[in-house]
């Protein structure tokens, strides 16, 4: 597997004012990786420093080997697709003109699409379900069918690293586990790198390959095994009434 995300001795925050340091993780091809943490700990930040979307207070990050701020808008939107927490004002646009706005990167300022980049709209609709209301408006479906439209547009991008913020967010159970299952396939059937950070974090550690855990101002990073038979998870995450027991791998109520 290749790097297709690596950070060195990144430091993410605001205003220069640091939230996380010393940051040292990489995506590979073929994994999904979560970014978990207590509320307010700097995932978002991270994420979307990693995304481009905000500098860096120092530390550099690296896509395909070559530095974030060397690369233009265009550039970074045929390397990464981003689907972020809040669902997004669509106005008048039904589903299927929706994802296909992921073509933008790959068909310029007129927005002409070729033959292939129908066939990436259409191929991407059919793995995330959204065929079916592909003429309906955003605002008509449900949150799990628009979160997927969501996922849909990322993948309509085609790029090879996928960065999600809180994907399964308001979604129920049976939503959230189906979007982690349609994750982990783009990930081991289709080689692609994809990183999300959640607070779901049972299903995480059933679902993922790797973790990010940030703990404090740094970060631990492993497999999912390790995070589990490390005690790391437990004391990050102990409180009153919640511990979690490594034997089982599950947090539990006490």
């Amino acid at each position: 597997m290749s790097n297709l995300l690596e950070t060195h001795d990144l430091c993410v925050g605001h205003s220069g004012k640091a939230i996380v340091n010393g940051v040292d993780m990489s995506i590979s091809s073929g994994e999904l990786v979560a970014l978990i943490g207590l509320n307010g700990s700097g995932k978002s930040t991270l994420l979307r420093t990693l995304m481009g979307f905000i500098p860096p207070v120092s530390g550099v990050v690296k896509i395909n080997g070559v530095p974030l701020t060397k690369m233009n808008a265009s550039e970074r939107a045929k390397a990464i697709a981003v689907v972020l927490t809040d669902r997004p004002s669509a106005g008048l646009l039904d589903v299927g003109t929706l994802i296909a706005l992921g073509r933008q990167p790959w068909t310029g300022r007129f927005g002409h699409h070729t033959a292939k980049d129908r066939a990436a709209v259409k191929r991407a609709m059919e793995r995330t379900g959204t065929t079916a209301f592909a003429t309906r408006a955003l605002d008509r479906l449900s949150d799990g069918e628009a979160q997927r439209v969501m996922i849909a547009r990322a993948l309509s991008q085609d790029t090879p690293l996928l960065i999600l913020d809180e994907p399964t967010a308001f979604l129920d159970l049976v939503n959230r586990v189906q979007v982690f299952r349609l994750l982990r396939e783009l990930a081991h059937k289709e080689g692609k790198g994809v990183l999300l950070s959640t607070h779901d974090l049972q299903t995480a550690l059933d679902q993922c390959d790797r973790v990010v855990l940030i703990t404090g101002a740094s970060i631990w990073s492993g497999t999912t095994a390790e995070a589990r038979s490390s005690g790391v998870l437990e004391r990050t995450f102990a409180s009153d009434g919640l511990r979690f027991d490594p034997e089982s791998g599950a947090f539990k109520v006490v």
